[in-house]
């Protein structure tokens, strides 16, 4: 779920007016999911070393070349250093000209987006950007606000669907591990594969982590004393889980962050291995908080099917 991470500055960008934010000094948008029918989601990266409340932020989508925003979605929850918070489309029913949103998406999403309209909606032509709310700032845009590339933008210059492979349209979009800071000014031209990997359609593999070149303090520094695996995930809801320490509790919470399973571990009964029986918990995704002997405490993302 989390990362040790290294800083490292970036080298690859956008064309842009003015310089962006600090290195690591704000959220950024880590992955972009533009799938069949309404199988839309987005991934925010906390490069900082401070828990950020999502409260302050906002998606705002710039629809088919406006150059105002069309909708926005208000974020909720709080990202901790080095973490991820996942938006995915939130229709759950489907009609034939708009089907609901595949399940087994939104089951690894930390919020779902609203009714239509919303910025979840986006397909590969529409702009959106991620927004401070106070003090107010576009602290990442995706694409170019303003412009509407045709389908989608490419990886040829002027990057519009004129030329070139379509890139943001039934892709998914990886932000690359140098990328350390948001694209605060539109840019000139957006030049995709400067700071995104693309994936196939359809390709949710990565959602729910991300590595970044940047340091997240010390509480990554010491999530390197204790190692922890949680598999397989996704799960059937029976999990094993390996540490390098004993282990004395655990707790999973829902995406709600409510405690649906807790356990402590006896003294006499400390170990390094646990198998977690989590069958009776709806489909979804987890948090799982594992306190040690030592006094450390790692916190890993589930996915139940």
């Amino acid at each position: 779920m989390k990362k040790t991470l290294l800083a490292i500055l970036s080298i690859g960008s956008y064309a842009i007016a003015a310089a962006q934010t600090a290195p690591c000094s704000e959220l950024f948008i880590s992955e972009y999911v533009e799938g069949s029918g309404n199988d839309k989601a987005a991934e925010i990266f906390n490069p900082t070393n401070n828990p950020v409340s999502l409260s302050n932020y906002r998606l705002v989508r710039y629809s088919n070349g406006s150059t105002s925003g069309s909708d926005s979605l208000q974020l909720s929850g709080t990202l901790q250093p080095g973490d991820v918070w996942v938006i995915a489309n939130g229709q759950m029913t489907g009609t034939q000209t708009s089907p609901a949103c595949s399940p087994a998406l939104q089951a690894m999403a930390d919020q779902l987006g609203g009714a239509y309209p919303d910025p979840l909606y986006w397909n590969g032509n529409d702009a959106f950007a991620l927004v401070r709310i106070s003090p107010y700032s576009r602290v990442d845009i995706f694409g170019k606000i303003g412009e509407d590339p045709g389908t989608a933008w490419t990886d040829v210059f002027p990057y519009t669907s004129g030329q070139g492979t379509w890139i943001t349209y039934n892709h998914t979009l990886y932000r690359k591990v140098n990328v350390q800071q948001g694209v605060t000014v539109n840019p000139t031209a957006f030049n995709v594969m400067a700071e995104w990997d693309s994936l196939p359609n359809n390709t949710w593999t990565g959602l729910g982590q991300h590595s970044c070149n940047c340091l997240v303090g010390i509480k990554e520094g010491a999530k390197s004393a204790v190692k922890m695996s949680l598999y397989p995930n996704p799960s059937d809801g029976l999990i094993h889980l390996n540490a390098s320490e004993n282990i004395s509790r655990i707790e999973v919470l829902n995406v709600l962050g409510q405690v649906v399973y807790t356990e402590t571990i006896d003294k006499a009964d400390l170990r390094r291995q646990k198998q977690l029986s989590l069958t009776t918990l709806p489909a979804g995704m987890y948090m799982v908080d594992v306190r040690f002997e030592n006094g450390q405490e790692l916190v890993s993302k589930i996915n139940i099917r």
